[in-house]
């Protein structure tokens, strides 16, 4: 049997009660149920892609088969920039990350990536293209591998060219330059 001071003593160790011992409401979320590894990705890229101005995952999933080619492999979205007020209905400006040999073509060709865009979504989602100052770095999936068969003669010239080189580091250099452009090249992919 429980004595208390007085009653709000009483009332406050009921409450209390209350809320250590509630039952679980029908539905309630709880630990280690089993989830959607798609939802975990939504709730982790949502807000971060909402603060660089895309609504959706779309135009990033997708932008291999939204841009026009060389573009889709040269460049990806950075982020939608939205225009205030009546302006924003004429579309958004799209950043674009891209190749530093592609460019100055893509500054020329913003109005057709723009238009590929648009036709993909079905809408005017994008009114103009600039490129973005951040740097584009290449997927790590795509990159070729060159693997250089170098003869035995091939070696014994590039070593007789190189043996007057006293400096270890320039001699290496050298010899890894020599082995890339007078060896045979045998492309894997």
């Amino acid at each position: 049997m429980l004595y208390f001071h007085n009653d709000t003593d009483a009332q406050h160790q009921l409450f209390m009660h209350r809320i250590v011992m509630a039952p679980k409401k029908p539905g309630s979320k709880r630990w280690g149920k089993p989830t959607d590894i798609g939802e975990l990705a939504n709730k982790v890229l949502d807000p971060v892609l909402k603060k660089r101005g895309f609504a959706s995952r779309d135009i990033l999933a997708h932008w291999a088969q939204i841009a026009p080619p060389p573009y889709n492999k040269v460049c990806v979205p950075d982020r939608l920039k939205w225009r205030r007020g009546e302006a924003g209905a004429e579309g958004a400006l799209l950043l674009l990350r891209c190749h530093e040999a592609h460019r100055l073509a893509l500054a020329h060709d913003g109005a057709l990536i723009a238009g590929a865009v648009n036709r993909y979504f079905g809408y005017v989602l994008v009114g103009a293209v600039k490129l973005s100052a951040e740097p584009f770095t290449f997927r790590s999936d795509k990159k070729v591998q060159i693997a250089i068969v170098t003869s035995a003669d091939t070696i014994l010239e590039i070593e007789s060219k190189i043996a007057t080189v006293e400096d270890d580091g320039i001699r290496d250099a050298l010899r890894k330059l020599g082995q890339g452009v007078l060896g045979d090249k045998d492309r894997k992919q």
